[in-house]
C-alpha cells in the first residue's frame, strides 16, 4: 500500500528532414524489447511538430500515462520534443537511438546522437526537468535497459509529487538536528500537516473501544511469535496503530501517499503508557514510513527509499563505534574492512520484524533509565539482517539548502551484543565519509536505510528534484579527495 502505480508511455519524435518511418520502426523495436519484462503504452503519434505534440499529450492523457519516455528515433525536432517534457504531467526520460548496422548508413542514419545534444540544450534553455541516462544513446535492447532503470526513479518522482507528511508535536528538546525547514518540502512538491501531540492523544483515546483491536492484536501475536515479551501491552499498541491508520485516511486530503513524523518522547511514554516503536515498524512495513523524534526529512527519505526499493526501509542513528577487541576477534580477516569502515546503526526499536534476524518486543532500556519500566514497553529489538544496504538522506539543512548523501555498504553477519534495533554496518572509507560529508555537511544523526544497493536510482532522484550535484555526498574512494580533506593527512 501507499505506493505509486506506474503507467509508462513512450513517444517517438522525428525531424521532418528525416524519414518518419525510421523513428516509428525504432520505437516499435524498443517497445518489443521492453515488453519482454515490463508493460508500456506505445503512443501511435510520431511527433514532428507542435500540433503533433498536442495530439501525443492528449493520447497519453487518455491512456492514463503518468511517466513518459521521449524517444529520439532520429535527430528529433527541438521545440516539440522539449515541450512534450514541459507539458506532460509526470516524470520524463529522454533517450536516443543508435545506428544499427554499417550496411544502412544512407537512409538508415538517424543522427540522434547529435539530436540529443540539441534536446539537452533546449531543456536547459526552458528550465525543464528530465532524466537523461549516463549514456543516453543505444539500440533497442540498450534503450529498454535504460527504461528499466528509469522505473524506480519515475515512481519516486510521482510519489513525491503526491506526498503528504503528517507530523505530531515539535521535535524533542535538544534535537535541533531534526530541524525541518518547510520551504524545501514545498519546492519538492510535498505537503506537510503539522499537528499537536494533544490532537493525537485525543484521537487515541477515542479508539479505546475500537472493535478492530482484537484483530490487530492477533496480527501482532502472529508476527512476534516467541518474541512477544510484553503481551499485556498489545491492546494499547493495537489501539495506537488503528489511530494512526485512521488519521492517515482522514487527513491525506488531496494527496495519494503519506509518511509520518512521529513523537516518541519525552512525554509520550507517561501519557500514552507505552512507546510507539513497534507500531512505527509495522506501519513502515505496510509502506507508510514513520520516523522517530518528529524527523520530517527522515520520513521523507524513508518514503523515497520505500518507493525506489519497493521494500521496507528503516531509519537509524549513525550511532556508535565497533570496539577494537570486537573488530579484531570477529571482523578483521573475515571481511575486507578497516576498523573505521565499521560502525553500529541503532534505533530504539522501529525496524520492522522482517528486517531483523530475530526480534523481541519489550521495554526500552534508555528510556527505562529515567522512567518506570512499565511505560517504556513497545520497542522491537534485535540484530538487523545482514546483507547489502544503502545509507542515505535527503535534507534541507540549517541554511535551507537541499542536500543529500548516499553510500553503499552492508550489514555484517556479526552479533552486536547490544540492545535495540541494531546492526554492525560497514561502508568503504566510512571514516572519511563521516568526517567530510556527514560532519562537514551538518547532517543530523538519523540516516535512512534501504536493504540493497539503490545508489544509482537515488542519485538520479536527488538530481531530478533539484539537488545540485556538488551537494550530493557519497563515500569517495581513497584516491579521490573531498574538497575539505587535508591532502597531507
Amino acid at each position: 500500500m501507499n505506493m505509486p502505480e506506474l503507467k509508462l508511455g513512450i513517444v517517438a519524435v522525428s525531424r521532418d528532414c528525416f524519414p518518419m518511418s525510421l523513428s516509428e520502426g525504432r520505437r516499435k523495436a524498443v517497445v518489443e524489447e521492453f515488453s519482454k519484462k515490463n508493460v508500456i503504452y506505445e503512443c501511435p503519434v510520431v511527433v514532428e511538430s507542435e500540433v503533433d505534440m498536442k495530439k501525443a499529450l492528449a493520447d497519453l492523457k487518455e491512456a492514463s500515462c503518468n511517466a513518459l519516455v521521449v524517444y529520439l528515433g532520429n535527430f528529433g525536432p527541438e521545440t516539440p520534443e522539449t515541450l512534450l517534457a514541459k507539458y506532460f504531467d509526470g516524470p520524463v526520460m529522454i533517450v536516443a537511438a543508435a545506428e544499427e548496422t554499417g550496411d544502412n548508413l544512407i537512409q538508415g542514419r538517424g543522427d540522434a546522437y547529435c539530436g540529443m545534444l540539441n534536446a539537452s540544450y533546449n531543456l536547459k534553455l526552458r528550465n525543464i526537468k528530465a532524466y537523461i541516462p549516463e549514456y543516453p544513446v543505444g539500440d533497442a535492447k540498450d534503450v529498454a535497459e535504460m527504461m528499466e532503470e528509469f522505473i524506480p526513479i519515475a515512481r519516486a518522482i510521482i510519489g513525491l509529487n503526491n506526498l503528504k507528511i503528517i507530523s505530531f508535536g515539535p521535535r524533542p528538546q535538544d534535537f535541533l538536528a531534526c530541524n525541518a525547514p518547510i520551504k524545501q518540502l514545498y519546492n519538492l512538491g510535498v505537503e506537510i500537516e503539522e499537528n499537536s501531540e494533544l490532537d493525537l492523544f485525543e484521537a487515541f483515546n477515542k479508539h479505546a473501544k475500537d472493535k478492530r483491536i482484537p484483530e490487530v492484536v492477533k496480527s501482532m501475536e502472529e508476527e512476534l511469535g516467541a518474541g512477544n515479551k510484553k503481551p499485556e501491552i498489545l491492546h494499547k499498541l493495537a489501539q495506537y496503530e488503528l489511530t494512526l491508520l485512521d488519521w492517515v485516511e482522514g487527513h491525506k486530503g488531496s494527496r495519494e501517499y503519506v509518511a509520518i513524523a512521529g513523537k516518541c518522547w519525552p512525554a509520550f511514554q507517561t501519557q500514552f503508557g507505552f512507546v510507539p516503536c513497534y507500531v512505527n515498524s509495522r506501519l513502515t512495513a505496510m509502506g507508510i514510513p514513520v520516523s522517530c523524534e518528529v524527523d520530517i526529512y527522515g520520513a521523507l527519505s524513508e518514503f523515497i527509499g520505500t518507493v525506489v526499493s519497493e521494500d521496507t526501509v528503516t531509519l537509524l542513528d549513525i550511532n556508535n563505534t565497533v570496539p577494537k577487541d570486537m573488530y579484531e576477534s570477529e571482523i578483521k580477516g573475515s571481511y575486507n574492512y578497516k576498523l573505521n569502515d565499521t560502525f553500529m546503526g541503532f534505533h530504539c526499536g522501529n525496524t520492522a520484524a522482517g528486517k531483523l534476524s530475530f526480534c523481541s518486543m519489550k521495554y526500552q532500556l534508555i528510556m527505562a533509565r529515567n522512567l518506570p519500566e512499565e511505560v517504556t514497553q513497545g520497542t522491537l529489538e534485535g540484530d538487523i539482517v545482514p546483507g547489502d544496504i544503502t545509507f542515505f538522506r535527503l535534507q534541507s539543512t540549517a541554511d535551507a539548502k537541499l542536500r543529500g548523501y548516499i553510500a553503499h555498504g552492508e550489514v555484517l553477519p556479526v552479533a552486536t551484543r547490544s540492545f535495540g534495533g541494531i546492526g554492525i554496518f560497514a561502508i568503504p572509507e566510512m571514516a572519511r565519509f563521516y568526517r567530510h560529508v556527514l560532519v562537514e555537511g551538518n547532517y543530523p544523526h538519523h540516516g535512512a536505510v534501504a536493504f540493497g544497493h539503490f545508489g544509482k536510482a537515488l542519485y538520479e532522484v536527488f538530481k531530478y528534484v533539484g539537488v545540485e550535484v556538488e551537494e550530493i555526498g557519497f563515500n569517495q574512494p581513497k584516491s579521490m579527495l573531498y574538497k575539505t580533506e587535508n591532502p597531507f593527512n
